[in-house]
Formats: structure tokens, C-alpha cells, sequence
């Protein structure tokens, strides 16, 4: 695609197909700002130690900050999502796919942010596009399963480092000499580190499946050269935090009051938590969730901390987490099959 933001702006007004694309990336941004940037600021705003709205622009520049510098290092998160499967049947076919399983990804997290479940944009975001190549091309073979393996790897290695992580620091914690005070001033370097990889791993994504539609619009899906402008870093990266700031209360309620209570102390040792196994991840250019690194990190702060969890909320997220990958599937499998008949 074009280095210039200008020179993409003028082809959004040649090409409808990708500015179709362009909106529906964009929906899918916010939706990710709603249900899954607020785990990054969860601690620091049930705790106190921010306002929601400061955490919300610390988390905006966290986001651009953590897309930015990772990215012009190390890419390969976004080269997973970007090849995670194959399109084709021409441009307009391939993109009106993709689109379709954007427009799926995009049902699914609205469903999920107003029942107030912290669900993976990242995963249903590589279930979605799956689907929607399977059904344009009819049979599994399209289906890139070295990158798939990362993504379920991923998915295993995060879910369980981040509660044995954030169990283990929660038992170091009590050793720990401090006020609430000076644990809400420790949660703001916290909540940056965590929201600057936030940005680093669900940027990426984005900064993905972008460049895919791009070049299926294009007519071609090379990964010969794999350059990304810095103004797309900053489309995705203030994208999500517009999300964020428009509907991230009703997740921090749910993650930060409802399923664990959170102390000062326990938000910052939730923070330092997940910011370990989230920079590990990513040095690694393994696709993990925030979303899960963040929940499990509560859930393993509070049952070493003695608090009750309630296991009700703990289990009604699993569930959703669940039936992400065969859920966005089946719907960017239904999408594609009816934007591609509703195409002939």
C-alpha cells in the first residue's frame, strides 16, 4: 500500500470496496477500545489511582506509543494475522470475504461489550477472517495452520502464565511494605507498561488484517515486503482508544468490581503481573491476548491474596472466551457466504 495518507485518501474515494473495508477495520477498532483496552486501565481506575478519564488518555498515548516502537522493531504479529489465511477468486470476491468476516467480528464483540464480557477482539478478529476464506474458498485449504499454531500456542501460554504470574507475585506482594497511596502512585507507571503492550500486541493485529485487505483489493496477498506507514499505526492505535473512552466503564466494572476485588496494592501487583508475561509474548512474536493475560493475572492476585473471586462472572467470561474461535468463525463463514450472494 501507498506511503502517503493522501494518496490512500484518494483511493478511498476510486475504490468503494476499500472503503467499505476501511470502515467496517475501523468498527472493529472501537469495538476492541470497549471490550478489550479498558483490562489495561481496569486496576488503576477501580482502585483510584486515576479517573477514567485521565486513564483513558493515558491509555490513548500508551496504545500509539506501544504500536509505534514495537512495530518499527519487530513485526511479527502483525505477519501472522496477515497471513493466517488465504484469499482468492479475484480482488472483488476476496475482499468482499474479508469484509464479511470484519462485519462478523464486529457483531460478535457489540454482543459481547453489552453483556459486559471482556471478550479477545484479537482472536475473534483471526476466527473471523478464517471463516470468511473458508467460505469463499469452499474447503479448509486455505487455512495457513503454522499460523494458526501460534495464535492457539498463544492462547494456551498467556491464559495460564498470567494467573500463575499474577498468583505468585500476589503471594510475594504480602511481604511488600507500603500504603495505598504509594501502591496507587507504583499503578500508574503500571497501567502505561501495561496499556504500551496492549498496543505493541493488539495494534499489531490490526495493522494486519489492514495491510490484508489492502492488498486483496489490490489483487495480490505477497509477503515479500512487509512495510507498515506510521500514519496506520496512528489510525489503529486512536482508534481504540476512541473505543475505549466511548464504552470501556461497563468491562472495567465487570473485570475490576464484579469478578475480584482490587486493593491498590493487588492492581499493582496485577500490572507487573501482566506486563511480564505480555512483553514476553511479544519479544517471543507470539499473537496473545490482553484480555485473557489481564483476567487470568486477577484471578491468580485474588486467590492468593485470599479474596473470593466470584467463580460465577470468572466462569460466565470463560465461556465467552470459548466460543470465540468457533463462534466468529461460524459467523464470518455465514457473512461471507451471504455478501458473496448478495454480490452475484
Amino acid at each position: 500500500m501507498s506511503h502517503s495518507f493522501f494518496a490512500f485518501w484518494e483511493q478511498l474515494g476510486e475504490n468503494p470496496a476499500l472503503a467499505l473495508f476501511t470502515l467496517l477495520t475501523l468498527g472493529v477498532l472501537l469495538v476492541n477500545g470497549w471490550t478489550d483496552a479498558p483490562n489495561a486501565i481496569a486496576g488503576a481506575v477501580v482502585t483510584g489511582a486515576l479517573s477514567f478519564r485521565w486513564a483513558v488518555l493515558l491509555a490513548a498515548v500508551c496504545n500509539v506509543l506501544g504500536v509505534c516502537c514495537v512495530t518499527a522493531v519487530n513485526a511479527s504479529v502483525a505477519e501472522t494475522v496477515y497471513s493466517i489465511a488465504s484469499f482468492s477468486g479475484g480482488p472483488r470476491a476476496a475482499s468482499v470475504a474479508l469484509s464479511a468476516g470484519m462485519a462478523g467480528v464486529v457483531l460478535w464483540a457489540a454482543v459481547c461489550w453489552w453483556w459486559g464480557i471482556p471478550t479477545s477482539e484479537s482472536h475473534a478478529l483471526v476466527a473471523g477472517i478464517t471463516g470468511a476464506a473458508v467460505a469463499l474458498e469452499g474447503d479448509v485449504s486455505c487455512v495457513r495452520w503454522e499460523s494458526w499454531e501460534k495464535v492457539l500456542l498463544g492462547l494456551l501460554l498467556s491464559t495460564a502464565a498470567g494467573f500463575w504470574a499474577g498468583r505468585l507475585a500476589g503471594r510475594a506482594a504480602r511481604r511488600w511494605r507500603g500504603t495505598d497511596r504509594c501502591f496507587r502512585r507504583l499503578q500508574l507507571p503500571g497501567a502505561a507498561a501495561t496499556a504500551f503492550f496492549h498496543g505493541a500486541q493488539d495494534g499489531q493485529k490490526f495493522l494486519g488484517v489492514f495491510l490484508l485487505g489492502v492488498a486483496l483489493v489490490q489483487g495480490r496477498q505477497d509477503e515479500q515486503t512487509f512495510v507498515v506507514p506510521l500514519w496506520l499505526m496512528l489510525f489503529c492505535a486512536l482508534g481504540m482508544a476512541l473505543g475505549t473512552g466511548l464504552g470501556g466503564r461497563r468491562i472495567i466494572d465487570r473485570v475490576g468490581r464484579e469478578m475480584v476485588t482490587l486493593s491498590p496494592r493487588d492492581g499493582f501487583v496485577c500490572d507487573v503481573a501482566g506486563v511480564g508475561c505480555l512483553l514476553a509474548a511479544t519479544v517471543l512474536g507470539l499473537p496473545v491476548s490482553t484480555t485473557h493475560t489481564r483476567t487470568a493475572a486477577l484471578l491468580g492476585v485474588g486467590s492468593a491474596g485470599g479474596k473470593q473471586a466470584d467463580w460465577g462472572v470468572a466462569g460466565t467470561i470463560a465461556l465467552a472466551w470459548g466460543l470465540t474461535f468457533p463462534g466468529c468463525a461460524a459467523l464470518g463463514w455465514g457473512m461471507a457466504r451471504l455478501f458473496l450472494h448478495l454480490g452475484q
